[in-house]
């Protein structure tokens, strides 16, 4: 049976949902230069695909239109706990971020903080982020990824099989996804545990201007 599918990781998380605050809370300072990265402004349309329990509501600016998603019942109703002790009010929904319901071209920001390593089709998801951002907008990514030079060793592969297992996928290269989009990278830096964790920004290319 495949450790990684959305009826896998529906269960996985419902179970991680009470500890999940906890278990991440060592990325939340790398969460917050990545929301900074975005210069975010008022008015500014933000969707969040992965929400989890919310860890990026408190994060980001006031005066922001923000929508977040998870496909995790139990992980968007602690997403709303935590909005109502913020006093703020994103439109949170349970949603699949390999098959997004909303139009193209929708909104300024996507945020994918965690989730390319765990969504079963990576491609399929940053193809959708890819999607509803604007033309000239900005995706920005925190996770796990192979560096671009190097291959995964007998050793990391058999490991990558308990993480699979446990939480998500440690052999992904964001740049074999972003090489299935129009996407341009425009920052990459290393963030936790010894760059492992990497911030990274995209951005869609901008309309033609007319003739």
């Amino acid at each position: 049976m495949p450790f990684n599918t959305n009826f896998i990781n529906k269960i996985r998380y419902t179970i991680y949902t009470p500890v999940y605050d906890y278990l991440a809370q060592v990325l939340q300072h790398s969460r917050q230069q990545s929301i900074e990265s975005l210069q975010l402004t008022t008015g500014t349309s933000v969707l969040l695909v992965g929400g989890g329990t919310g860890l990026d509501l408190p994060l980001l600016p006031k005066g922001v239109r923000v929508t977040a998603t998870d496909l995790t019942p139990s992980m968007v109703q602690k997403m709303k706990k935590r909005s109502q002790r913020l006093g703020i009010h994103p439109q949170l929904l349970v949603m699949d971020g390999q098959q997004l319901t909303f139009a193209d071209n929708s909104f300024d920001v996507v945020i994918l903080h965690l989730i390319l390593a765990v969504i079963p089709d990576p491609v399929a998801a940053i193809k959708e982020a890819e999607r509803v951002v604007k033309h000239g907008g900005t995706i920005a990514v925190l996770d796990k990824f192979l560096p671009k030079t190097q291959t995964a060793g007998p050793l990391r592969i058999l490991l990558n099989q308990f993480t699979k297992l446990l939480f998500s996928d440690i052999n992904r290269k964001i740049e074999e996804l972003v090489s299935h989009t129009s996407l341009a990278v425009v920052a990459d830096k290393p963030a936790n545990f010894g760059g492992i964790f990497r911030r990274i920004l995209l951005q869609k290319p901008p309309l033609d201007p007319p003739l």
